[in-house]
């Protein structure tokens, strides 16, 4: 592929409404495929913020059935876009508990990879407290797949602290990061990780965010972005429902790795 290839995030404020979250999604997904969209991200949780952590169980849905999904599907295929959906709750073998899953479609809405999260958050600071193993249970796979211009790895939230994971993908071109960070975490550390991440693997990173207040009374950082295999912010968008687009450009990726061709000169 020689031309440049343009990628969305799309940045929301769930809530504990599903169909709500259809809604937000489905305008802000047309919005994307109107400005050129190919591929387009959504956030983690994006179907439910729930008012509380076990909200989602009653929501978790088993493999290809279940309206999420089957929102998902019609989204991609009316479209048109390779659609990633952010996370939804899928069922798991462990009673009171769910997988925290990435789905992706081609534009036929095909469904053409799964990734549960590997990694399981927990931050305790005062009042401030989150325990994913407490509702979710952890995959243990990494996840790829591979689009028209390359393959992309997969991965959700916190699996960005553990730059393992990425290295274990191998050759990526773009690698996207759907997440909810919170607000406390997201100000410290967002965005030197997913620079970092960019940087080390030399491809685009691609990270969806939720980002503002939400009814529950939780806030998340937001500050989607799109960054180049140098480490650059192409887009950002801040706090807000809304989206961040730009392009996987295949001669920046190529000029980046034969001026610096760090992957190569790997010892380890």
């Amino acid at each position: 592929m020689s031309e440049t290839y343009k990628v969305a995030a799309i940045q929301m404020v769930s809530t504990p409404e599903v169909e709500e979250n259809f809604a937000a999604a489905r305008r802000l997904v047309g919005q994307a495929a109107e400005q050129g969209a190919q591929l387009v991200l959504l956030p983690e949780y994006w179907p439910i913020m729930g008012m509380h952590e076990k909200a989602k169980l009653a929501h978790a849905e088993q493999t290809d059935v279940g309206k999420i999904q089957d929102f998902m599907v019609a989204l991609a295929s009316e479209f048109k876009v390779w659609l990633i959906g952010g996370t939804l709750p899928m069922a798991s073998d462990e009673a009171d508990k769910v997988l925290n899953t990435t789905m992706v479609y081609d534009p036929a809405g095909r469904r053409v990879a799964r990734y549960d999260k590997i990694h399981l958050f927990s931050f305790v600071r005062g009042e401030e407290a989150y325990d994913e193993a407490r509702t979710i249970v952890f995959g243990n796979e990494v996840g790829g797949f591979t689009a028209p211009f390359g393959k992309v790895g997969l991965s959700i939230c916190y699996d960005l602290r553990f730059p393992e994971l990425y290295r274990a993908m191998g050759d990526c071109a773009l690698i996207v990061v759907p997440a909810a960070f919170t607000h406390t975490t997201g100000q410290a550390h967002w965005e030197t990780l997913l620079r970092a991440r960019a940087i080390e693997n030399q491809c685009y990173v691609l990270a969806s965010a939720q980002g503002g207040k939400h009814v529950n009374g939780r806030r998340t950082w937001g500050h989607s972005m799109l960054i180049d295999p140098w480490g650059e912010i192409v887009s950002v968008l801040p706090e807000g429902e809304g989206l961040v687009i730009g392009g996987i450009d295949p001669h920046r990726l190529q000029y980046v790795r034969e001026s610096l061709p760090a992957l190569r000169h790997r010892k380890l």
